[in-house]
């Protein structure tokens, strides 16, 4: 149970929430630009053609009706510039977060959080962009109870809160990424050599524990029940995706339902948990907590499909790995999966995992030559398109700065799908 900060002023203003409420009863705001409204426009044209057999790829309707009242555009916007001051802030406590006593360690751990090493830190800007979108949005009436957040949380507390939740993903993010590249025995990560391949697998693996440990003391000193559970089960469904890839039967091997299911698990689990943290403790209600979660899923999933597709068209200057990478670790991937129904050689040697001389280079040639490359831009288009329509359906919010926010969220969903690396 959780307690209500200044509760004559919340009920006050929820009672003059729900009047609104019931004025504007299926109007839901869509923060977008005219420019980025086309686009989604065209995506939704695009996906509705494509033929996606996966019940994962269906459009998710969950009682949340996107009914767009489109608010005046502030032009072209920056996400990423729009929190930069916050990020640098979430970048410096992540680096002094991670300091340790032990030089090996503390050299291993920071290695990732080199300036520029993890680009612009796409999911804490996603995050605290989340926030900002809710901040405007008081909890409806029936959530509050006594027994909510402790009377003296101010705002910038809450907000700090937060931003402690962006640092705590980033870590676990991270960690994830030395564990994985020891699982694949990688030797290049984001045109950087592989942590593996600098301190070797033992360091990698400890340095990647580290880091968890570390997020997981953060985590507790919120001492928010459910936001421990939510990240706690991210963990979970990491160790649970890594397990699913690696025992795959043979129809698992050849279904698009299981790498759905297992993409979830290993990349969109974060960040649809993380935004519900972020939702929770701004206060907000079970439905605009469960909308937070499904814009991070669909962008979590549309993430990951674009990466499928640039293992094929990408270079390995944009993308700081070699090319083909899945198809050499054994991995059949969402383009590889489509192109097998227009090309069944493809099902053996799938079920092979591209082991045999000339799997690799046969398998690429199959896949150039169906319509996996585009079926699979059109999955990630749709769960773009799916993850816009949750910021939409947010509740009415009239702060100008929230407003930019939903729009910039929106936009982050075209950014996903143009990006080359």
């Amino acid at each position: 149970m959780r307690r209500a900060p200044q509760c004559l002023r919340l009920l006050g203003e929820c009672t003059r929430r729900s009047l609104l409420r019931d004025s504007t009863a299926e109007l839901r705001v869509v923060a977008a630009s005219a420019q980025h409204q086309q686009l989604i426009g065209a995506l939704e044209h695009r996906s509705s053609a494509a033929d996606h057999s996966s019940s994962s790829s269906r459009p998710f309707t969950g009682g949340h009706a996107a009914h767009a009242f489109v608010l005046p555009s502030f032009g072209p916007v920056d996400p990423f510039q729009l929190v930069k001051e916050e990020i640098d802030s979430v970048s410096e406590r992540l680096r002094r977060s991670i300091f340790t006593g032990i030089p090996t360690l503390r050299s291993a751990a920071q290695y990732f959080f080199k300036v520029g090493a993890e680009g612009k830190r796409f999911r804490p800007t996603m995050l605290l962009l989340m926030a900002s979108s809710l901040s405007s949005v008081m909890p409806s009436a029936d959530y509050l109870t006594v027994d909510d957040r402790p009377p003296n949380v101010h705002p910038a507390e809450e907000r700090r809160r937060q931003q402690r939740i962006a640092e705590i993903t980033e870590m676990i993010h991270v960690a994830s990424l030395l564990h994985d590249d020891v699982i694949d025995n990688a030797e290049m990560r984001r045109g950087l050599k592989a942590l593996n391949s600098v301190f070797g697998n033992k360091i990698a693996i400890l340095a990647g524990d580290f880091l968890l440990a570390r997020a997981s003391v953060s985590l507790a000193a919120l001492r928010d029940s459910e936001v421990i559970q939510l990240l706690s089960q991210v963990i979970e469904d990491l160790v649970t995706g890594e397990i699913l890839q690696m025992t795959s039967t043979e129809e698992d091997l050849l279904s698009l339902d299981h790498y759905v299911r297992k993409t979830f698990h290993k990349t969109a689990s974060l960040m649809a948990n993380s935004c519900k943290a972020i939702a929770i403790l701004g206060g907000q209600d079970r439905e605009v907590a469960q909308l937070a979660w499904e814009y991070g899923r669909h962008v979590g999933l549309a993430f990951q499909f674009v990466d499928d597709v640039l293992d094929f068209t990408g270079s390995t200057m944009q993308l700081g790995k070699p090319t083909l990478n899945d198809l050499r670790s054994g991995l059949a991937t969402a383009p590889v999966l489509y192109a097998a129904e227009e090309h069944p050689e493809l099902n053996t040697l799938i079920l092979r995992r591209f082991k045999s001389e000339g799997d690799v280079e046969r398998a690429q040639e199959l896949v150039f030559n169906s319509r996996g490359i585009q079926r699979a831009r059109d999955l990630a288009a749709q769960h773009a398109q799916l993850a816009a329509q949750a910021v939409q359906s947010l509740p009415t919010c009239s702060n100008d700065h929230a407003i930019m926010c939903r729009q910039a969220l929106t936009d982050i969903t075209a950014k996903v799908l143009a990006r080359k690396k």
